[in-house]
Formats: C-alpha cells, structure tokens, sequence
C-alpha cells in the first residue's frame, strides 16, 4: 500500500513533473461514502530552493503527520497528490475521485496560493465540482491546519 499525504503547505511546483499518484486507501478498498478529499503537490512537485527552511523528507513526514491526525480523528480520506501540471493533475484527481463519494476537497496551500499555479487551481477546483456536484471545498495553510479546515464544514463519522 502507498501512504502519502496531499495537505501541502504554502509551497510551490517544480516544473516538468510527471503524473504522481497516491492515495491512503489501499487498491481493494473503496473509499467511505462522505470521505474527505486532500489534494494537493506531491511533495516532489516542490521547488525546495525556494524554501531553504524544508526539505522534501520533511514536508512528507509532515504530511503524513496530518494524515494521521485526520484519521484518529475519525474523517475517512482519500489523498490525492499531484503534479504541477495541470493536464497532469487532471487525470490524478479524476483517479483519485473515481468511485468516491466526497462531502468535502481540501485544497492545499502550495495549490493555491502561488500565482503560477493559478491554472491548476482553477482545474482542480472545477474538476472536483464536476465529478462531484454539491462538494464543499476548504482549505488549509498547512497540514497541521487541515483539521480546523475541515471543522468548519464538517464533523467526522
């Protein structure tokens, strides 16, 4: 089984990235109906020289710290990590969704909040939507906000 995380903080994509994809259920586990859905850059997606305070080890030991918190307590997700190309994050998000029932995509900070990555934004938003419709979204500014991201459209269970 594949265990990474896709609650990004405020980090930005490398470019040339090929098509990544995780997800914290195993491959014969369908996800719960109203899971939650994190998406975000795989944490190879990064450029770190931009962030000499952050190596790649160490915002996947975050991410898989905040997933760990998510699940004790108690939401049920599906991880979505993708590249900072947008067909490319396209057709990660469509596998990661397939099959899912999702109250709620977390997109995070690295996604989001660097203009270059405007584009995929706005797709990881509409795609979501369209393969989900009435899905909330939230978002977190690092992993160990997830949670409170989360609290603020819905309860775990």
């Amino acid at each position: 089984m594949v265990k990474a995380g896709a609650l990004v903080v405020a980090l930005l994509a490398g470019l040339g990235i090929t098509t990544y994809l995780t997800r914290t259920e195993s491959a014969v586990t369908q996800p719960e109906p109203s899971a939650v859905l994190p998406i975000g850059l795989h944490p190879s997606a990064v450029d770190y020289a931009r962030y000499p305070l952050i190596d790649e080890a160490t915002l996947t030991a975050r991410i898989a710290a905040g997933e760990s918190a998510l699940r004790e307590a108690g939401f049920a997700i599906v991880s979505c990590q993708v590249p900072a190309d947008p067909d490319a994050a396209e057709a990660v998000l469509r596998e990661c969704a397939a099959g899912g029932e999702f109250r709620v995509a977390m997109i995070g900070a690295g996604v989001r909040m660097a203009p270059e990555h405007t584009l995929l934004f706005e797709r990881l938003i509409n795609v979501a939507a369209d393969l989900t419709p009435g899905i909330r979204f939230c978002f977190n500014d690092s992993p160990e906000t997830t949670i409170d991201a989360l609290h603020r459209w819905i309860q775990p269970g």
